[in-house]
């Protein structure tokens, strides 16, 4: 083996015992509570009908981009082939698909793990390491959706108590935006809350587009970018569900509401929401703002996720839009669309505070610039960033925790404070990682010159 090859291969392998004792770890936690865990509920959706049909096929296209394109006909013509045999099964046996489940998915992972085989079997070299580093990023990415859910479980579980009046109050300084963005939703009726609510629910395909025109010349240079969005994601997924712990919060609609004001209208896509008016500290959003007073922590229940602060939709849609920026125009603006739309949905559907929001903006900064240090080396100005980031990032929940009576009461001062440390951290990432640019990507075009007469 090429010794300049070990380095990258013992990360990996690092990487994947890594991963695979999170994942070990987070099956005995949720089982602990007699539930089955991540490995357990992936392994079933071999047979089983899957929870993330979509997922799956999102992720065997990430895997491939390792293949050639014949290699990739054959790989979903055999996906949709093992789908529709398992759904004229179903249809025999009388098996209904409910509960959020889809009739498709299934062959998508027996594709992904037959390529697995494949590799130990029939590959070897570059060869057999590119095609397991796709199949491993297939897989992880849809593992990713599971261990979220477990985390969220771990959450509701773990933290009976919840720090919603601290951030309802602090958000006082940003002008309420939830309240806001709720009436605002809530008088455009079901279309404009199923439209949102598809461009909430389908971040993880935008995130595959994204990361599939970063990896296109995988097959043809046989490597991977040094760096790519599905790095982020993976690394936020990982880190962010970590302050759910530390700082538990469960939005305004259900802490300030009955948790089901906008399902009344759109019941046929979520009949079973459970309502959270018994736990709420009263029928309060979207219509009045909380009332400015000293915050304390409140007992919830046990199902609702504590899954605010930060914002990890907001930190994700926030990923996207960074990666988009040097694709083509389509993509640039599908990047901006989706940003948008995202804060939209997580504010208008009261999923979170303003404040959840600026930490999530941070949080996913602070993590983007250490995985992009990671890449150009720890200089001074890699340390300065990263440090920038995680200080302000701190600042932000320690404000939240510590002053967010001060902060509601002198909103004119607190909120422009607020947004300037948000934007201090935007500047910072992007003058420096632009300077991280090789000088020919970085050089400006020179003006066209007058053609002689």
């Amino acid at each position: 083996m090429d010794t300049r090859s070990q380095p990258g291969a013992r990360l990996w392998a690092a990487v994947a015992v890594a991963v695979l004792g999170f994942l070990i770890a987070l099956e005995c936690a949720v089982r602990h509570y007699g539930l089955p865990g991540p490995i357990t509920t992936q392994a079933r959706e071999v047979i089983c009908p899957p929870k993330s049909g979509g997922l799956l096929y999102a992720g065997m296209a990430l895997m491939m981009v390792v293949l050639t394109w014949r290699q990739r006909f054959l790989a979903l013509g055999a996906a949709v082939g093992v789908d529709i045999v398992f759904w004229w099964v179903r249809r025999l046996a009388d098996v209904r698909v409910t509960d959020g489940h889809h009739s498709f998915g299934n062959g998508a992972l027996w594709v992904i793990l037959g390529c697995a085989v494949l590799a130990v079997t029939r590959r070897t070299g570059r060869e057999r390491v590119l095609l397991l580093k796709g199949v491993g990023l297939a897989l992880l990415l849809v593992a990713g959706r599971k261990t979220g859910d477990a985390w969220l479980f771990i959450t509701s579980r773990t933290r009976p108590v919840v720090l919603d009046q601290y951030v309802a109050t602090a958000d006082h300084a940003l002008g309420n935006p939830s309240w806001l963005l709720g009436r605002i939703v809530t008088a455009g009726g079901p279309v404009g809350f199923n439209f949102l609510d598809f461009v909430y629910g389908q971040l993880p395909v935008a995130a595959v587009a994204v990361a599939l025109y970063q990896l296109r010349h995988v097959a043809t240079e046989r490597r991977f970018p040094r760096h790519h969005l599905v790095r982020t994601f993976l690394v936020i997924g990982l880190v962010g569900p970590v302050f759910y712990m530390i700082f538990p919060v469960v939005g305004p609609v259900f802490a300030y509401g009955t948790g089901t004001e906008h399902w009344a209208a759109v019941s046929l896509w979520a009949p079973h929401i459970p309502s959270s008016a018994s736990w709420a500290v009263g029928d309060l959003w979207p219509r009045t703002p909380s009332a400015i007073a000293a915050p304390h922590a409140m007992p919830f229940d046990h199902i609702t996720p504590r899954n605010c602060m930060p914002s990890l939709h907001t930190a994700w849609a926030t990923a996207i839009f960074i990666h988009s920026r040097k694709g083509p125009r389509a993509l640039r603006y599908a990047g901006t669309f989706w940003l948008i739309a995202t804060l939209a949905a997580t504010l208008g559907f009261g999923y979170h505070y303003g404040a959840d929001l600026i930490a999530g903006v941070v949080f996913t900064l602070t993590v983007e610039a250490a995985l992009r240090a990671f890449d150009h080396g720890w200089d001074r100005s890699a340390v300065r960033l990263v440090g920038h980031g995680a200080a302000v990032f701190t600042a932000l929940l320690v404000s939240y925790r510590y002053l967010p009576l001060t902060m509601a009461v002198h909103p004119w001062l607190a909120g422009p404070l607020l947004l300037l440390a948000m934007g201090s951290v935007i500047h910072g990432y992007v003058r420096t990682t632009t300077s991280w640019e090789p000088a020919a990507l970085r050089a400006p075009r020179p003006a066209p010159q007058p053609e002689p007469i």
